[in-house]
């Protein structure tokens, strides 16, 4: 039961961020100035269209593979390619949430930019969750 409301949950969480990031690569703009690290008001870096679009790929990805592991998806694709891709997700939104110390995690040290408040309330703590139920599933897959 605790896998299909995880799984439900993670689903729903990257088919939206999947569809957030097509709404800024289609010249979106809303909650975009806090979507990248910044310093001095400037961002470090300004992500292509392409690149948006590469990571709204990616969570759309991300939902299948969790749909598949809980069985949504039927048995063309093993189960275990599922499993690892999932454990995969759990490792990869974790080192997330740790970040990189400097910009981006819970133990950064640049923490005076509106990126920062939102990465330290809701962006890290999103990829811990994620990190954790994605964990959760793999383990009791």
């Amino acid at each position: 039961m605790a896998r299909i409301v995880l799984g439900i949950l993670l689903t729903a969480i990257f088919t939206t961020l999947g569809l957030l990031h097509v709404y800024w690569a289609v010249a979106g703009i809303g909650g975009k100035s806090v979507a990248v690290p910044s310093v001095d008001g400037k961002p470090l870096f300004t992500p292509s269209t392409f690149a948006t679009l590469l990571v709204a790929t990616a969570l759309f990805t991300a939902a299948l593979v969790v749909a598949g592991v809980c069985g949504w998806l039927g048995t063309l694709i093993p189960p275990r390619v599922f499993r690892i891709m999932t454990l995969g997700i759990s490792v990869v939104f974790l080192i997330r949430a740790v970040g990189e110390f400097k910009y981006v995690g819970f133990f950064k040290s640049v923490t005076n930019s509106g990126f920062a408040y939102w990465d330290t309330w809701l962006f890290s703590p999103l990829c811990l969750f994620i990190a954790v139920a994605s964990f959760l599933i793999w383990y009791r897959s």
